[in-house]
């Protein structure tokens, strides 16, 4: 079935569509609804549970934590618990391994303020706040495209389809993915998500067309044009476009 032929997808909008609701994803979305009440907000998710794919047992630093979430340690459902108490350091050789002293390591190497817990745990925790202040959390929706509008300006992300067999033919539950378009898209799926990847190459495509055109722009064709340059001494903009 060619593109074409594909039955248009569903869609909504909302104010802020976030790809990827990890620990940066729930935060932003968190933090959006403590600023704006108002605001409508959707976080889409490829794993179906938002305790899926991440470290079992990092040693995570609250600093973030307490501006996000200020009563964090009062709260008996969240997952952090255990403080560290002690760092210890070796050097490992083939057959030993000799204790290094902790004062002579650098502050980074100080976890002492830190906790241990399951960040998995902490995304689950997060989603629960994030949905009690009216973020809405789509787990088990991938975002595979990057929707732009005419101009150029990326207005959301399509979800991929649903009942596609292996072999790319589309089964009796075929179902198209759905568009959730907003004023603001926010990539926190991590550097090497698809779409943010997807956006990274059309970024730099159209930086390099437009760069292409200065450079081959007639001399004397700024003058031609009806926009007024900003005010100021030798505005750089037009010293690339006269070079």
């Amino acid at each position: 079935m060619s593109t074409e032929e594909l039955p248009p997808r569903e869609s909504m909008e909302f104010d802020v569509v976030i790809v990827g609701a990890g620990p940066s994803g729930l935060a932003a979305a968190i933090r959006l609804k403590q600023l704006n009440a108002d605001l409508t907000i959707v976080a889409s998710r490829r794993a179906r549970k938002s305790a899926h794919t991440f470290c079992p047992a990092p040693v995570i630093d609250p600093v973030s934590l307490d501006k996000l979430v200020p009563d964090w340690r009062d709260d008996a459902d969240c997952p952090l618990k255990t403080q560290v108490k002690t760092d210890k350091f070796y050097w490992m050789t083939a057959g030993s391994a000799v204790p290094l002293p902790a004062i002579a390591m650098p502050p980074l190497m100080n976890n002492h303020h830190c906790y241990i817990g399951s960040l998995g745990m902490v995304c689950r925790w997060l989603a629960q706040k994030a949905e009690a202040l009216g973020v809405e959390i789509y787990p088990g929706f991938a975002a595979t495209e990057v929707l732009y509008d005419e101009k150029g300006a990326v207005r959301g992300i399509a979800t991929g389809d649903m009942g596609v067999a292996r072999d790319g033919s589309h089964k009796s539950s075929y179902t198209r993915g759905m568009e959730l378009l907003g004023k603001y898209t926010l990539f926190a799926e991590g550097a090497r998500g698809k779409p943010h990847k997807t956006a990274d190459r059309e970024i730099l495509a159209r930086r390099q067309q437009r760069a292409a055109e200065i450079r081959h722009r007639p001399q004397g064709s700024l003058a031609d044009r009806s926009f007024k340059a900003p005010e100021g001494p030798d505005p750089a903009f037009v010293r690339l476009a006269a070079q």
